[in-house]
């Protein structure tokens, strides 16, 4: 016999701050929605986020063009 699973985790969704469940029955998860995960995956495909770094060996600017003189 096993044991009952744990209830799964609540937190804040990323995108809306609405609870959203961490457990497997939450195909967006950590997001509460699709919409939420969609506008995140978004903000990421247009560099609204970006990673803090030095530019790679060969990038010129913010567009790392570089490659053709």
């Amino acid at each position: 016999m096993s044991a009952p699973a744990a209830p799964a985790r609540v937190v804040s969704c990323p995108g809306c701050g609405k609870p959203a469940s961490l457990g497997e029955a939450n195909a967006w998860r950590p997001f509460c929605s699709e919409r939420c995960r969609r506008t995140d995956l978004g903000a990421w495909a247009s560099e609204a986020y970006r990673v803090e770094g030095k530019p790679a060996a060969g990038e010129d600017g913010p567009e790392g063009g570089g490659g053709e003189p």
